[in-house]
């Protein structure tokens, strides 16, 4: 079969016919129609992540056509269109991943290839209203904006919620699933293209994150915000500080801008702030995304198809950060 193959740090991924991934009890093969990049993808291709395995075939998300099955797994998954989890063995306490918990795609063979194995566990039927890019662009964001919203900040309908990087495939589907739930939405972003676009799709209103003043400017419109989803933190760390409600909840799911140079601890226990962190999700929180997507009829953004030939491309333009919305492989 064909397969994007990551052969050396820094390089390019290139297509190379490799064999075609065994079947073994318990597991499906999926003939994978779409598949979708992640930031991690990005990081692995420049050697940021650690226990590196080369080469590698990359891909958290994908979507496909189940065509073969193994020993002990119902017949009726043949044929059925498919989204992967991408999240494996996550372990037996929903607070927390054990520490057995991986992420397809490193150090195991990922989504960018005609086929894939996994257990039959981490496959769920496509929601019916989206076509195969789009179910493609759903399991690593779409289960870590969910986690980060109704897992993890307990969301409620009617809240005030601010979603920082606004045009990324996390802050997309936050944005999404938190209108969907009843809840008023904002976003951040340097980019005010981005903020135009989003606020075509239900958001708010936004503010440019260069700007100094933008989070004295949002408390003084909003009152605070009653949660904040943030995939970045750094430098701004007390602007996020800033603009939360009292009692507001603060979801990190990432930190692309590194470290804060210092944590504002007085104002965070004078709001009587609740500072939260989350990774991925559950197969109950999967599963539940997928449910609440259908339920909701939500179409997942997505900025561009590109062919699994030209992946290139699509690395360049996701490491720009130039992208608004999921950046799809078709395969």
């Amino acid at each position: 079969m064909k397969a994007l193959l990551l052969e050396d740090v820094g390089g390019n991924p290139v297509i190379k016919t490799v064999n075609m991934p065994e079947l073994i009890a318990g597991n499906i093969r999926i003939c994978i129609k779409a598949a979708a990049l992640n930031h991690r993808d990005v990081w692995i291709q420049k050697g940021l992540y650690p226990a590196m395995k080369l080469p590698m075939i990359l891909g958290s998300d994908g979507a496909g056509v189940v065509d073969e099955i193994g020993d002990g797994v119902d017949s009726r998954w043949v044929g059925k269109n498919v989204v992967i989890n991408p999240s494996f063995e996550w372990g037996t306490n929903s607070k927390a991943q054990g520490n057995d918990f991986k992420i397809l795609g490193m150090p195991r063979p990922g989504t960018f290839a005609e086929y894939i194995v996994v257990p039959q566990e981490q496959v769920i039927e496509a929601p019916e209203h989206l076509n195969f890019n789009q179910a493609a662009s759903l399991p690593l964001a779409g289960l870590t904006a969910y986690r980060a919203l109704f897992t993890r900040a307990d969301l409620q309908a009617g809240e005030k919620v601010l979603i920082t990087g606004i045009g990324g495939g996390v802050a997309l589907f936050a944005m999404q699933f938190a209108s969907a739930a009843g809840c008023r939405v904002w976003g951040t972003s340097s980019s005010h293209q981005k903020i135009k676009s989003a606020k075509k799709l239900g958001l708010e209103g936004g503010y440019n994150y260069q700007d100094e003043s933008w989070s004295i400017e949002a408390f003084a419109e909003t009152g605070g915000f009653d949660v904040i989803i943030d995939g970045a933190a750094g430098k701004q760390y007390g602007e996020l500080i800033d603009a939360a409600a009292p009692g507001g909840r603060i979801v990190h799911y990432g930190g692309t801008a590194g470290e804060p140079d210092n944590l504002p601890i007085r104002k965070m226990f004078w709001k009587q702030l609740n500072i939260l962190g989350t990774t991925m999700g559950t197969a109950e929180d999967f599963a539940h995304m997928i449910h609440f997507v259908s339920e909701k009829q939500i179409a997942p953004i997505i900025d561009s198809a590109i062919p699994l030939s030209n992946a290139a491309d699509a690395f360049a333009r996701m490491d720009s950060g130039e992208q608004f919305g999921k950046l799809v492989l078709s395969v």
